[in-house]
């Protein structure tokens, strides 16, 4: 399976015009298509009614009606994320989904990567699609910590091959570091480092070793921690905090575009 993806663009990337303006926080797909079409987009002083027209969001000057202005400052949140929740904006079996629990925001933000619905834990979602692809590559190696409870004992052996690399579904995994908190016969507990992000990764690593994983949290990002964070809660991530979490993270300023 691929790296962890939100399936947008990385930053420096052509997109079309519609979705430049949607990468830069400043309209909706939808809205954005609405404006093009009606003369009142200029891409680099031409007016253009292409919404497909391929730009570069980073490196062109585009104005609607004449006017200009910078991007809104980013948003970014993190929330605690229970079990049994999904990570999308809607699910066609009506399970719940983050987005039911963001009550009082009134701020469309994206999700940074995903938990999967037995998964629960620190979930970041932003509205600087340049952080969250950042934060995505897994050329960033920005480490996450897992707390993980298995079915059995976990050996030396174990940690030691889930650290030095194991063969899933075609893939070399490893994790990047591995505590051992308590092993039985029944159960083992652990705190797992990833730095990669790979689709259901600590899962598929402890099943290349024979154990099913039957409780998976988790509980770090970067330098960012869920702390005391509630299950189903979430808070604003001051920007001076973001900086100190992810000081590796250098955000390009964005073309000037502005709306009316």
């Amino acid at each position: 399976m691929p790296p962890e993806s939100s399936g947008r663009p990385p930053a420096g990337a052509t997109v079309t015009l519609e979705r430049a303006l949607s990468k830069l926080g400043l309209a909706s797909r939808a809205d954005a298509r609405r404006l093009i079409e009606a003369g009142r987009v200029a891409v680099d002083g031409g007016v253009t009614t292409d919404p497909l027209k391929a730009v570069v969001p980073e490196r062109v000057h585009v104005t609607v009606d004449g006017r200009h202005r910078e991007p809104p400052a980013p948003l970014t949140i993190a929330l605690h994320k229970p079990r049994g929740v999904v990570t999308t904006a809607s699910d066609p079996e009506g399970r719940p989904t983050i987005y039911d629990l963001l009550d009082g925001l009134d701020t469309r933000v994206i999700p940074v990567g995903r938990l999967d619905l037995a998964t629960s834990g620190l979930l970041l979602l932003t509205t600087d699609t340049q952080f969250a692809d950042w934060l995505t590559d897994p050329r960033s190696h920005v480490p996450k910590v897992y707390l993980v409870t298995v079915r059995g004992r976990v050996s030396e052996d174990d940690v030691a091959r889930l650290m030095s690399g194991v063969e899933s579904r075609g893939e070399r995994l490893a994790a990047a570091e591995v505590v051992l908190r308590k092993a039985s016969a029944k159960e083992s507990h652990l705190v797992v480092t990833l730095t990669e992000g790979r689709n259901r990764e600590v899962r598929r690593l402890f099943l290349a070793v024979g154990h099913e994983v039957t409780r998976l949290r988790r509980v770090q990002i970067g330098g960012l921690a869920i702390g005391d964070l509630a299950p189903r809660a979430w808070r604003v991530v001051e920007p001076g905090e973001l900086q100190r979490a992810f000081p590796g993270y250098r955000r390009r300023r964005a073309a000037s575009v502005g709306l009316r």
